[in-house]
């Protein structure tokens, strides 16, 4: 099969096309074979070296496709409801960018009706996150208000829609006034722009006071501090990225007198069980938002695959809003 490795730590230059082995699916496995794959940043931490592929996983980048199933475990699938033929998009924890692409069935979710391969594969990886830290992790409850740091990421899009259509109020912070305009565009109640206005004055303002009560945060480094103080009591942040570094300096006393919970997590490491377990809430809950047009799709620009070099320099320039996608 053709695929994009990476041939040495570095710039996106390092990512070149090559040609493996087609992978073989195994017990409770599909095997994909791939028309879109999702590009996310843990794609680019990996090509610098700073992201480890854990034990067993593809070294080949790429955590989201969608496809056919070409194949697989007959029995596996047929208790998840999939056969041979069958469109499907699923998060995978690596070999994604690859013209085929096994994945445990239990992470496979079927392409929404009339939507296309690549509006497919940009779902997986940004919805189980979303959903995980979100609903799962901080337990935002229909009206409360929820603040997204990089409301035009792949993360923020999707943020912004699922929480909208879950019933909370949603505030995004984004660093161009046209990029906040994309936010509110996409159902965000409010937006902040960052780099002209202070994002905790700003929450405060638009709460009236009272501060916001979940926040989900992939800077990291001194936004933690910020964030503490833009929290309602009882509220919590939850931490998915450090793209602002991993060093942060709180204040506990704050913690205490508002019972905050400061919370993170990882995806890719996890379990099947865990990510199965995401899949099905996503399939229940979120599902039907997707087929009844409450939540659609962000697809800021496709490359064809061997132009993956160009679509993670895109992603580190920042100029994007939405997902980038790769094309087979």
């Amino acid at each position: 099969m053709n695929a994009i490795e990476i041939s040495q730590p570095g710039a996106p230059e390092v990512l070149r096309p090559a040609v493996r082995p087609d992978p073989v699916a195994g017990a409770g496995e599909v095997l994909i074979r791939v028309a879109a794959s999702g590009v996310n940043r843990p794609d680019v931490l990996q090509r610098k070296g700073l992201y480890p592929v854990p034990p067993g996983a593809s070294d080949l980048p790429g955590l989201e496709v969608a496809g056919v199933v070409d194949g697989g475990d007959a029995d596996a699938m047929a208790a998840a409801g999939f056969r041979v033929g069958d469109r499907v998009c699923a998060l995978v924890a690596g070999g994604g960018y690859a013209e085929l692409c096994v994945a445990p069935v239990g992470q496979c979710l079927p392409v929404p009706a009339g939507w296309s391969d690549v509006e497919a594969a940009s779902l997986p990886e940004t919805f189980f996150t979303v959903w995980s830290n979100v609903f799962d992790r901080a337990r935002l409850q229909p009206g409360e208000v929820f603040l997204v740091h990089g409301g035009t990421s792949g993360i923020g899009v999707t943020a912004i829609q699922l929480v909208k259509a879950f019933g909370a109020t949603v505030i995004a912070t984004a660093g161009s006034d046209e990029k906040c305009q994309a936010c509110r565009d996409l159902g965000a109640d409010h937006a902040i722009n960052y780099r002209t206005q202070d994002f905790v004055e700003e929450a405060k303002r638009l709460t009236g006071g009272r501060g916001v009560d979940v926040i989900l945060d992939m800077v990291a480094g001194d936004y933690i501090a910020r964030d503490l103080q833009c929290l309602a009591e009882d509220g919590r942040v939850v931490i998915i990225a450090v793209q602002g570094g991993v060093d942060a300096k709180i204040d506990a006393g704050l913690v205490l007198r508002r019972r905050l919970v400061v919370t993170g997590s990882t995806l890719r490491p996890r379990p099947l069980a865990f990510k199965t377990a995401i899949a099905q809430a996503l399939r229940t809950t979120v599902w039907p938002w997707l087929d009844a047009g409450r939540v659609k799709p962000v697809v800021h620009a496709t490359f064809e695959a061997h132009r993956a070099a160009e679509a993670h320099a895109l992603m580190e320039s920042n100029r994007h809003i939405g997902k980038i996608v790769l094309t087979w």
